[in-house]
């Protein structure tokens, strides 16, 4: 089963034991992997409908700063049970040494020496690691590493 069909069924789930907030999030997701499809003139596969989730992720981790500056504590818990709900749907997240290694291979796979080469070294992992770490902290990690 793809990961569009099981997000799929889930909501149909969801939908029949009345769980609305869960729902609701089922819904983005779905009409955002909808919209990219429709944008693109595609059918998404796995890795692409990670894609997907993984922007939605990070577009609520910005959210749930905003609102937490802002003092609205009720959006920040609303933000926050959407996160729960998004990442339920991808792939366990890398342990801090699995990914430290991950990021020194691709960094001696591409020869990358200093911080002109990281474009390199975010080509490598960015499949490897998409919706398995939060590229950011990736990009942030790599940048340390090549001294920039």
């Amino acid at each position: 089963m793809s990961l569009k069909d099981k997000i799929t069924q889930d909501m149909k789930d969801a939908l029949r034991a009345g769980d609305k907030p869960r729902l609701s999030v089922i819904r983005l997701m779905l009409a955002a992997v909808k919209q990219r499809e429709v944008d693109e003139r595609i059918t998404l596969d796995d890795n692409q409908v990670l894609v997907v989730l993984d922007k939605m992720l990070k577009q609520r981790r910005e959210s749930v700063i905003q609102y937490a500056k802002g003092g609205r504590q009720d959006l920040v818990d609303q933000e926050t049970a959407e996160i729960r709900a998004i990442q339920a749907y991808l792939p366990t997240q890398l342990a801090d040494a699995e990914l430290e290694s991950l990021i020194a291979a691709a960094i001696q796979a591409s020869g990358a020496a200093s911080i002109k080469d990281m474009g390199k070294v975010m080509g490598l992992l960015k499949s490897k690691v998409q919706g398995r770490a939060d590229l950011g902290a990736v990009s942030a990690r790599i940048k340390a590493k090549l001294g920039g």
